[in-house]
């Protein structure tokens, strides 16, 4: 394993094989389909703006058969347009080929379409459909080279036929056709990008080393690690990268925050297995066990090039069920790591652990003031306040982040009380830090925030705001503050998210203001909590209280009950 340094640079792309030059290739044969379903199809892939190659454009461009074929090779999906006059083409025949050998040695996603043909008939080659086949291998070899090309040609079309496909005699007419294998593209290819900070301060340098790594790296599969403590960009860092790079891949997946999320969403180590397949494939299939998703993993992802990223890993059983065989991946396939502790990385054997030291200082003032001012130079009035509570942040982003952002639109005597409560906190203890733009907040806000904390995080914005609007007046107003002030973010599908560090201080708070054995503790996480609750019969101050834990750390079953003051529990 190596450290990474800050040599090479991202200008070229990566060197892995396969080389990916377009996004779809449409195979087809006969002049009649090409003017009417193949023409409407190459149509609406464009204005959907995939790069598609089509293989009459190439005959006319005079393109080299050898150049033809590395196009194929170049490309993540191939449609392929059986029809009646499919088999009179001897070039279609050879693309065919191709693109077989391309789904079998890489992975190569293949569309097969069934246009007013019997699947059957391709299958077996039965029929007109046979009778063209043998006459197309007549009409170009002799001799034993007929055979020969018969056998080739017959494996193609039965293995084409055999996967998953679109009959056309089942769709009501053409664009209802077109419409639902332009959508399936768009579904596997899936080119939206992750939202990530709106100042991107000093990412590019790290950027520019990271992708190095991987364009350095020579073996089959590329392991990135990124370490560093909570707060330092490690997440952001993951998420630049896979938006430079994830073009170049024909299948990804971001596993954001698996720490927190898995107690959320995934669940089990199994749920994680079926979100990496399903994020890839586009797919659900069924996973029963480690084991089983292991093989899964391994059968159906082995020969793609993959860009993983899993981020927050505090457990190796995460890395082990996900990403613990290189040989579980293609040629070409990069898997990025982030996490708080090396030792995880380690075990792993990742080929470089790149280390999130703290921002520099121009950076760091950058930053803050970006969050502060909106823009990189600070107000004058508070220039001078600004760079003593940028030293006190000690080059963490999450907390210049923050404190910049609850600073915005402050007066100065606001920003000497931040000041005062900075000095007073030893280096390196971030919760407290990032705890003075919670003590900030009015009443209102802080109880919005710790129930988004507890509650919400991952739910929709407007649901969110219906919800605390029964139990906090203008929770619209409030949830507007705590996004200005940085607590909180909303995702693209307008759901609010949280940083898990963030997170772990509104459970500390609610822990430091009502002690377990408090009577008057309404917002309980930690499962020994709600356990005492629930089996005690204790009661709770807050009327319509949410109780929220993982009552079995073993398979990670998460509960949510909900009650009113007057319910008695059971």
């Amino acid at each position: 394993m190596e450290f990474a340094s800050s040599s090479s640079s991202s200008s070229s792309l990566l060197k892995s094989e396969p080389h990916f030059i377009y996004d779809v290739f449409i195979n087809f044969g006969g002049e009649e389909i090409g003017k009417k379903f193949v023409s409407h199809l190459h149509s609406v892939l464009l204005q959907a703006e995939f790069e598609t190659l089509i293989n009459e454009e190439n005959v006319q461009e005079g393109m080299k058969v050898e150049e033809h074929m590395r196009s194929i090779a170049g490309s993540k999906i191939s449609i392929i347009i059986f029809s009646k006059t499919y088999t009179e083409s001897t070039c279609c025949l050879l693309e065919l080929e191709k693109i077989v050998e391309c789904y079998q040695t890489f992975g190569q996603i293949v569309l097969p379409v069934f246009y007013e043909i019997d699947p059957l008939d391709v299958h077996h080659q039965k029929g007109d459909f046979g009778k063209a086949l043998e006459e197309a291998a007549h009409k170009s070899y002799s001799g034993e080279q007929v055979e020969h090309a018969l056998f080739r040609w017959s494996r193609a079309l039965a293995t084409a036929a055999g996967i998953t496909c679109w009959d056309a005699r089942y769709f009501r007419h053409d664009a209802e056709l077109v419409e639902v294998i332009v959508s399936r593209v768009q579904t596997l290819l899936d080119y939206s990008e992750l939202s990530i900070t709106r100042f991107p301060v000093g990412l590019e340098s790290h950027m520019e080393k990271l992708i190095g790594c991987i364009e350095n790296h020579s073996a089959e599969v590329c392991m990135i690690g990124i370490w560093g403590t909570g707060g330092s960009g490690k997440t952001t860092i993951a998420k630049a990268i896979y938006n430079r790079i994830y073009r170049q891949f024909i299948g990804k997946s971001f596993i954001e925050n698996i720490a927190e999320v898995r107690n959320r969403v995934y669940r089990t180590d199994v749920d994680l297995q079926k979100n990496l397949i399903y994020d890839v494939l586009k797919s659900t299939l069924k996973v029963e066990s480690h084991g089983m998703g292991r093989t899964m993993i391994e059968t159906e992802l082995s020969l793609k090039k993959l860009l993983i990223v899993v981020d927050d890993v505090n457990e190796f059983s995460q890395l082990e069920n996900l990403c613990g065989n290189r040989e579980w991946f293609g040629q070409g396939s990069v898997i990025i790591i982030t996490a708080r502790d090396v030792r995880l990385l380690n075990r792993l054997k990742v080929d470089y652990v790149y280390k999130m030291d703290g921002m520099n200082e121009n950076d760091s003032f950058e930053l803050f003031s970006c969050h502060a001012f909106g823009e990189a130079k600070p107000r004058k009035d508070v220039k001078e306040l600004a760079r003593n509570i940028v030293a006190q942040c000690g080059g963490l982003p999450l907390a210049l982040q923050v404190l910049g952002s609850f600073l915005c639109d402050r007066t100065i005597e606001e920003w000497e009380s931040v000041l005062s409560k900075l000095k007073i906190i030893p280096t390196g203890v971030v919760q407290k830090k990032l705890k003075i733009s919670f003590d900030g907040l009015s009443d209102m806000e802080q109880n919005i925030f710790l129930d988004v904390c507890f509650f919400f995080i991952g739910r929709e914005r407007g649901y969110v705001t219906e919800m605390l609007n029964n139990w906090e007046e203008h929770a619209d107003i409030g949830i507007t503050v705590l996004i200005k002030c940085g607590l909180i973010q909303v995702d693209r599908n307008n759901k609010l998210e949280m940083h898990p560090l963030l997170q772990d201080m509104g459970r500390e708070i609610i822990r430091q203001r009502w002690p377990k054995e408090s009577a008057k503790r309404s917002l309980l996480w930690f499962q020994g909590d709600v356990k005492d609750v629930l089996t005690k019969n204790i009661e709770t101050s807050y009327p319509g209280v949410v109780l929220e834990t993982a009552f079995n750390q073993q398979s990670s079953l998460q509960t949510s009950y909900a009650f009113d003051g007057n319910e008695e529990l059971t």
